[in-house]
């Protein structure tokens, strides 16, 4: 039911196939997030018309509301959203990281107050495996700590320590022949923890292996710079996926370093707040320069919303606040990294990945915003 298969590289970066029970992903792949059970204001069928193949949704905030019974009672993630492509699962080992005010932290496992009601919530290895069994995702994800940057040599040893005793428990418990686990390196941005980490999860054994604790702070040259001691000590044949990791530069480095998975919250939270994505750049859709251009969000793009409203329409929309505006520029963004994403691919197949900042400068910019400007 999972596979993945490797069909070319151009020196560490690789384009391949991951075979799910619910499709076919081509790698490199990116993921949007549906946290609770919806990508933010996209409906399943235009999901797919950006040539989304793959979601992510969120084990501690599903296991909350509505809870894993309640997604199992109604057929499963999949029926429940109305997605019936592949997705994944997050353990909720990140909201360890992210929600450390409300947690508290043992070798057992993590206790919550929920950010809900402030209810009081444990998760542990074989509880967050059990959930994610329960939604049954295509993917699923080993419960690990995520510890924050800069961290103290002791703090990150002690959460690599976790991570992998944590991993095999979650394999021990790990109960459907259909859902892949992959596991999580930890490590901060210290390379011998990293590699410690690696080894370790690779003698236990994973279809799959994530890499986690990046994009908590870290600069782009500190990730740049940890990444390769990870993938080159992960096996080559099994698909590596850097979670949580969005900006087109930051994925074309990671590319670069052998990953083939990503995902983030950006193309929608950003569409959101009035950011568009383009090749050449970000764009700020309230901005007053905006007010008669009668052009598309990006010339040459091929998503339905450039090829029917203009960007001084979608401004109106973000001034009038109009639900309409964030759900365009969603649509436009989510379609703008499913291109990004297919012309990494044919390059890598070409062997000229290193040309694609010239179609894309986004790619290789620090700075993607245009200047702020008067909204009147």
């Amino acid at each position: 039911m999972f596979s993945f298969s490797i069909e070319s590289k151009d020196k560490y970066a690789r384009r391949g196939t991951l075979t799910t029970p619910h499709g076919i992903v081509e790698t490199p792949a990116f993921m949007p997030v549906g946290t609770c059970g919806s990508v933010k204001g996209v409906t399943p069928e235009q999901l797919a018309q950006t040539e989304t193949h793959m979601i992510l949704a969120n084990t501690y905030h599903l296991h909350l509301r509505p809870t894993a019974d309640v997604v199992r009672d109604l057929g499963g993630l999949h029926a429940f959203m109305g997605w019936d492509g592949p997705i994944l699962t997050d353990s909720g080992g990140y909201q360890v990281f992210s929600l450390a005010g409300i947690n508290k932290i043992s070798d057992r496992g993590v206790a919550f107050h929920s950010h809900i009601d402030g209810a009081s919530m444990f998760l542990d290895a074989r509880t967050a495996t059990l959930v994610q069994n329960k939604l049954g995702a295509d993917v699923i994800m080993a419960f690990d700590q995520c510890p924050s940057l800069p961290c103290d040599k002791d703090i990150l040893r002690t959460a690599v320590d976790r991570t992998i005793r944590w991993a095999k428990e979650c394999k021990d418990a790990h109960a459907r022949d259909d859902q892949a686990l992959f596991g999580i390196v930890q490590g901060g941005l210290d390379r011998s923890e990293r590699e410690r980490c690696a080894v370790a999860l690779t003698e236990i054994g994973f279809p799959g292996y994530a890499i986690g604790g990046l994009s908590v702070g870290e600069t782009h040259e500190e990730m740049t710079a940890i990444l390769p001691a990870i993938t080159t000590t992960l096996p080559h044949d099994k698909p590596r996926y850097l979670m949580g990791v969005g900006m087109p530069r930051d994925i074309l480095a990671a590319v670069m370093a052998g990953v083939d998975m990503f995902d983030c919250v950006l193309p929608t939270r950003n569409g959101r707040n009035s950011y568009a994505f383009t090749a050449g750049g970000a764009l700020k859709m309230r901005n007053g320069k905006h007010r008669l251009d009668d052009s598309p969000l990006e010339k040459g793009c091929d998503c339905s919303v450039c090829a029917r409203f203009s960007r001084g329409y979608i401004r109106h929309l973000f001034l009038a606040g109009e639900m309409l505006g964030p759900t365009l520029t969603s649509i436009h963004n989510l379609r703008f990294f499913q291109r990004f994403m297919a012309r990494i691919r044919e390059l890598i197949s070409e062997g000229k990945l290193a040309t694609i900042p010239h179609e894309f400068p986004i790619a290789a910019s620090a700075d993607n915003t245009e200047h702020d400007e008067d909204h009147a």
